[in-house]
């Protein structure tokens, strides 16, 4: 299963929702550098869908807020 996510960097409150067209935004406490905001959004990932960090992968956009997340089981 694939998840496109819109990422805000440096939120004050971090949470995840559901969009209409089955993406997802996320808020982020972490800033862009050195991976910290990719590995930041991975850990709430997986705590939104309640499951372990190595069934979510950012597939695409490392360097970009518009990323694509695959799980697997």
């Amino acid at each position: 299963m694939f998840a496109k996510v819109r990422v805000i960097l440096r939120a004050k409150k971090e949470r995840i929702e559901k969009q209409a067209d089955g993406s997802f935004k996320a808020w982020i406490r972490a800033v862009p550098e050195k991976g910290r905001a990719n590995d930041r959004l991975q850990e709430l990932f997986c705590d939104y869908l309640g499951v372990p960090k190595s069934v979510v992968r950012i597939v695409s956009g490392h360097a970009s807020r518009n990323k694509t997340l695959e799980i697997t089981k």
